[in-house]
Formats: structure tokens, C-alpha cells, sequence
């Protein structure tokens, strides 16, 4: 069933470490050889194989619309007879910073980039120059990229491998970042105080997707805007999973909440690499070549990915409806699994909001890294398995949010609902 990717994953391994380039994809987490992808339609994703999915990544958010969404293809087809990248200023950069700055609230300007690892980090560096501090409060289990400012108690992909320290980070940049359990205010008030005039930013993500999909509790985020604006703390929203996916505003207009800084990727670039950072001017403006905080990237702005990221954008503006499909097919989807989980019997938690969502095999209410780390994860194992050998195609790993695309039909939902049923039937239980 899985000759040729079995045979892909040996030869990978020659010449590449791990044999993927992203850890996650080693399949670690849940045991067994990971899928080589072929091509992609709509909600399918297609294996070397031959073995058809229904997707529920996404490409780990971007593929709002599905898979090679036509008029994206086209757009990108069109552009690289231009060049696949020119070193210079376009006008497309001007039209995708202005269409990005008209749907989002509280950014008045943006400044593209390669990642969303790189959008975090110059946020950070932003922050620094424009406050002269240098600590940082980020929260445990969420993942803002693979800046050395980031990996400690990232959650995500650090989890799946139980790294808990980072070879490679030094112990002067991970005393400079502190860390709170999510959820919790207390604990920041607590690390505020004992840094006092010390602290530069508060970066999270405001739903959280790298220990699963987990949300902010009411007024949790509230808090942190008003610790922030007390203390002279930029307060900076990671949207890189939750930017024009949530909401065409992101989760800023979902939830209500103003961030002094915002980091995008994914549905930005339609598929392609890409991130930015925005926000306030007053801020902003500290960026060269403005200001004295440096930060430059010869593909930044490339027209490939502005392309296909300004005709992503252009669609979700124009269909605001889109993102009411999508949340009443994930709330749909949410309801079926609910009540195939409880037929089964067995303890779970599913948490959801918008487009995304996550099942957690647990006995309580999963609202931090803590408690999504004490789930079963041997559940899980056999869950993802399960739904594989089914044709359903699963985050590979208990610490990360389910993605849903808009291609996704009803007959895809009910199916992956039965079929959830049906691999419960099969648990062996430990």
C-alpha cells in the first residue's frame, strides 16, 4: 500500500537528515513511514502510491480554498513568464501590502518576508529596538518559528521529539526569553513584575495550533493588551496559522483584540513561502531603511509569492462568505465526531474554532501545553493509522491543529465521521 514511499523514505535518508525537511513529516510521533505526495486537487491529496486522501492540513493552513485552486494556479503560470524573481521593487508589492493593510485592522504598515519564522523574528527584533529591552515573555507549547528566541518550551515539533532544551541556543538568548503556561495570567503579572522595565514583547498565537488547537480563555488576551499598554510592552499577535483564515481581519476581528504587532504567512502566499510582519506605524517606522533596526531578504517580496498570495487574498476579500461555510462545515464535522467519540466511550476533548480543530484522547479540558501533554498519545497513534489506512490524511502528530479547506464537501465530512466510528470499533485499549 505504501511500497514507494517506503522505498522514497530509504533513499531520503541518504542525502537528506531525518530523510524530510520539516521534522514533523518523519511520521516520529505516530510510528511507521511517512507519505511521499504526488499532486493535490481540491480536498485530495495523492500519493505516489496511488493512495487518495481526504486532507485535513492543508499544507498546515495555506489551502483555505483547496488544492490547486484555479485562478491561484493561473495567476503564478502567468507571473513566472516574468521572472521568478527580479531583486527589485514591483507594483504587486505595493498592491499586496495595501490589500493586506485594508483587511486587517490595526496595520498601517508591512513589510514582506520569506517565512513565518522570519516574520516572528524580526517582529521580536522590531520590538527590541523599539522599546531598548531585550526580554521577551512567550508561552509554553507555542511555536512562533525556529528562531533561537523561540525554541524553549515551543510545543509543536519540539514536543513530538521530547526535545526540551535546544542544542544550538545559547544559554544568554534563552534567559532573555521567558516563558508562562498559556491561559494563565497570573503567571505573566508574576514574570512582569519580577523583570520590571526589563521586558520588550509578549508574543503569542491567539488560537493557539502546536499543541493542538487550543483557545484563549475569557479574557485572557484582554489581559495581556492591558499588562502591554500598562508596562510599555509591545504586545505582539503571531497570526501565522490564524491570519486571513479565521476571518478576513484574522483573529484580531474574530476575537476583537488590537495587537501593536502582527506576523502572517501561510494563506498570504496562496501556498507559496512567505510572511510579514505590520502594525502600528509609530512602531514600524523603526525598521530601516526608515529607522536603525536592520532586516533584509533578497527574496522578499518575490512576484511568485506576492502573486499568488494577492489572488488568494483578493478571493477571501471578496466572498467574506467563504468563512462562513467554512466554520459551519467544521462545526459540522466537530458535531459527527463528537458523537462517534461518545458511542465509543471512551475519555476525549474536542477543541474547534473557525476552521480549525483537534482531538485530544484526555479526561479533561485541554487549555495548555500541560494538560494537552498528559492526553494518550498511544490513542492517538492508533487513530492516525487508522484513518490513514481509510484514506483520511491527519496531522501527524497529537500536538497539532486539524486545518480544513473549503473544497471539503459534506460527503467528504460524513465520510471521514464514519470512519472515525469505525477505526474506534478497533482500539485496543492500553
Amino acid at each position: 500500500m505504501y511500497e514507494k514511499s517506503k522505498q522514497l523514505f530509504d533513499r531520503a535518508q541518504k542525502s537528506i537528515p531525518g530523510g524530510v525537511n520539516s521534522p514533523v513529516r518523519a511520521f516520529k510521533s505516530v510510528g511507521g513511514t511517512p507519505v511521499f505526495i504526488k499532486t493535490a486537487k481540491g480536498a485530495y491529496l495523492y500519493d505516489v502510491d496511488g493512495n487518495k486522501y481526504i486532507d485535513y492540513i492543508a499544507s498546515w493552513g495555506p489551502m483555505i480554498l483547496g488544492h490547486a485552486y484555479e485562478p491561484v494556479v493561473k495567476a503564478i503560470q502567468e507571473y513566472a513568464n516574468y521572472s521568478t524573481s527580479f531583486g527589485a521593487p514591483t507594483e504587486l508589492e505595493i498592491e499586496m501590502a495595501e490589500l493586506i493593510c485594508s483587511m486587517a485592522p490595526n496595520v498601517d504598515l508591512i513589510r514582506m518576508v520569506s517565512s513565518g519564522t522570519e516574520a516572528c523574528m524580526s517582529a521580536i527584533r522590531l520590538a527590541r529596538g523599539f522599546t531598548g529591552k531585550n526580554k521577551i515573555i512567550k508561552f509554553e507549547g507555542h511555536y512562533h518559528g525556529h528562531a533561537d528566541s523561540f525554541l524553549v518550551k515551543a510545543g509543536s515539533g519540539l514536543a513530538t521529539f521530547n526535545i526540551q532544551t535546544v542544542p544550538g541556543v545559547t544559554a544568554g538568548v534563552a534567559n532573555d526569553t521567558l516563558t508562562s503556561p498559556f491561559n494563565n495570567l497570573d503567571a505573566v503579572k508574576k514574570l512582569v513584575l519580577e523583570n520590571k522595565g526589563e521586558i520588550a514583547a509578549i508574543i503569542t498565537e491567539p488560537i493557539a495550533g502546536n499543541m493542538g488547537c487550543i483557545l484563549p480563555q475569557q479574557g485572557f488576551l484582554e489581559g495581556l493588551r492591558k499588562i502591554c499598554d500598562e508596562e510599555g510592552i509591545v504586545f505582539i499577535l503571531d497570526e501565522v496559522m490564524t491570519g486571513f483564515r479565521l476571518a478576513a481581519g484574522g483573529a484580531q476581528e474574530k476575537l476583537k483584540i488590537n495587537a501593536d504587532l502582527v506576523t502572517y504567512g501561510k494563506v498570504i502566499g496562496g501556498g507559496m513561502p512567505v510572511g510579514a510582519f505590520g502594525g502600528k506605524k509609530e512602531i514600524m517606522q523603526h525598521i530601516a531603511p526608515l529607522g536603525n533596526v536592520y532586516q533584509a531578504g533578497t527574496l522578499s517580496g518575490n512576484p511568485i509569492a506576492m502573486i499568488a498570495g494577492y489572488t488568494m487574498l483578493k478571493e477571501l476579500k471578496n466572498n467574506p462568505s467563504i468563512y462562513t461555510e467554512l466554520e459551519e462545515k467544521t462545526i459540522y464535522l466537530k458535531n459527527g465526531l463528537n458523537i462517534a467519540l461518545q458511542k465509543w466511550g471512551q475519555p476525549f476533548i474536542i477543541n474547534q474554532f473557525g476552521s480549525m480543530l483537534s482531538i485530544h484522547f484526555s479526561d479533561h479540558p485541554v487549555i495548555d501545553f500541560a494538560t494537552a501533554s498528559t492526553a494518550n498519545n498511544d490513542l492517538f497513534k492508533q487513530y492516525f493509522h487508522g484513518m490513514l489506512n481509510k484514506g483520511i490524511y491527519l496531522p501527524p502528530s497529537a500536538f497539532e491543529s486539524w486545518f480544513l479547506n473549503n473544497a471539503l464537501t459534506k460527503s467528504e465530512l460524513d465520510y471521514t465521521i464514519e470512519a472515525t466510528a469505525e477505526v474506534l470499533k478497533n482500539f485496543k485499549q492500553n
